[in-house]
């Protein structure tokens, strides 16, 4: 058995356990119970002579952070961020347990099997096999497995940053969102920024009545539905980024199809013919507007006074937080003066620059895996702990190295869907380049 083997034995055997640990975060500070996962990697990194700390700014809301020191004050210090919490899960939509971790047909699967517990997961073997070993880094090596990233990281890597920076400060990360192959050639996607997020919820008020009698009734769960069917069909301006671009060539299609793709004017009506790839395709060109939670009604003989409407809002980069108001007053048309906007979040879209160190190294770690292969610089559409440093112009990039299993459109359709789960070669290849990263970065 080579070194890699032993470590993807040790990465699936991992994950498996935080997938059983169930840390599922609806959103209220009640939920996630990320200590379960944070007990786990104690029992992991026992006996490995790392220093491990936790905090946990509310009952069970932990993460768990490890620094390896490095023997080179001046050198640059290296994160690996992985968060471990997960979404909820649609029990009949789902083929099998999404918390019984089985292994099917060489595949992992859960929920966060993906999203990102196999990567918190392979972050974690890295660090305990460099902690343990003979290689002695020159710069440090933090690992960050942190709580709440799948609803805002309040209680995450944003407490951490606001109150603990000196736990998890570095001078370049690594995170989720990248591995993926990209066209014939291939090239891995690499996120290198994502879109920006704003919070917007809508509230609609009607007039209760008795709900025999709704003819003529000004129903606030009627007009909410006419919202939400308004917001379904809006389409922001499209906007073709230098990444959208980048990611059209390396796909190689038919010219034709490849310039109607580049085409502001055009794009909305050949997305049909990407096929999985749809979705992303129009996430990458539009800033979106999604429906998510709609609530209305006390009673089922009351007509509804009051209805109210959750937004996820993803916006591309170059938009201010008043671009997002004026698009949703559009979307409403004549609508919004019966509905208020509450809210005001607003997180602009980052980037991180490519000519770094680290993204040399990790060009260097694919190509030892696909001798052909190169990195694609992308824009992810989702959001990520990797903002937290980029804001503070520190290069962050979401790198994995996945099988020629997976195309990016059933990769990114699988995160936060039904029947999530990862192929045992995606971890060996991941876990493998990892180790190759931060042993070239850090020597």
């Amino acid at each position: 058995m080579s070194d890699y083997d032993a470590l993807t034995r040790q990465t699936v055997d991992l994950l498996r356990d935080l997938i059983r640990n169930a840390c599922v975060n609806d959103g209220t500070p009640d939920s996630g119970g990320e200590i379960r996962s944070v007990r786990t990697l104690e029992g992991f990194f026992a006996g490995s002579g790392l220093d491990l700390e936790v905090v946990e700014p509310h009952p069970g809301r932990a993460s768990l952070i490890a620094r390896i020191r490095g023997t080179d004050p001046t050198a640059p210090t290296l994160a690996l961020v992985g968060h471990l919490d997960v979404v909820p899960v649609d029990d009949g939509g789902w083929t099998r347990d999404p918390f019984a971790a089985e292994i099917v047909a060489g595949e992992i699967w859960g929920r966060g099997a993906l999203d990102m517990l196999y990567l918190t997961a392979s972050y974690a073997v890295v660090t305990r096999a460099i902690a343990t070993g003979s290689f002695r880094p020159r710069g440090d090596l933090v690992f960050a497995a942190v709580a709440d990233e799948e609803d805002g990281s309040r209680l995450g890597v944003e407490w951490l940053t606001e109150n603990r920076l000196d736990l998890i400060d570095a001078d370049y990360v690594l995170t989720e969102s990248g591995g993926a192959m990209v066209g014939p050639r291939p090239l891995i996607s690499t996120a290198v920024g994502e879109k920006g997020i704003a919070g917007r919820r809508l509230v609609v008020r009607g007039t209760p009545g008795h709900g025999s009698a709704p003819w003529g009734a000004r129903n606030a769960a009627v007009i909410a539905a006419d919202a939400v069917t308004r917001l379904a069909r809006f389409r922001a301006p499209v906007q073709i980024t230098s990444d959208w671009r980048r990611y059209v060539h390396a796909l190689e299609l038919q010219p034709a199809l490849a310039e109607r793709l580049l085409d502001p004017h055009r794009i909305d009506d050949a997305l049909i013919e990407l096929g999985s790839l749809a979705g992303f395709a129009h996430a990458s060109t539009h800033t979106t507007f999604s429906p998510n939670i709609v609530r209305a009604g006390v009673k089922d003989n009351v007509i509804p006074a009051l209805a109210t409407i959750t937004l996820d809002i993803r916006v591309l980069p170059d938009l201010a937080a008043t671009d997002v108001d004026a698009y949703l007053r559009e979307a409403l048309g004549d609508l919004a003066d019966d509905v208020e906007i509450e809210g005001d979040d607003f997180a602009a879209a980052t980037r991180s620059a490519v000519d770094t160190p680290l993204f040399h190294s990790l060009g260097k770690a694919v190509r030892r895996a696909y001798p052909d292969a190169d990195l694609l610089p992308v824009l992810s559409v989702g959001g990520s702990d990797a903002r937290f440093y980029r804001r503070r112009g520190i290069p962050a990039y979401g790198f994995a190295l996945l099988s020629r299993h997976w195309d990016y459109g059933t990769f990114r359709q699988l995160f936060h869907g039904n029947d999530e789960r990862i192929d045992i070669g995606s971890i060996a290849l991941t876990v493998a380049a990892l180790d190759t990263v931060v042993r070239d970065f850090l020597d």
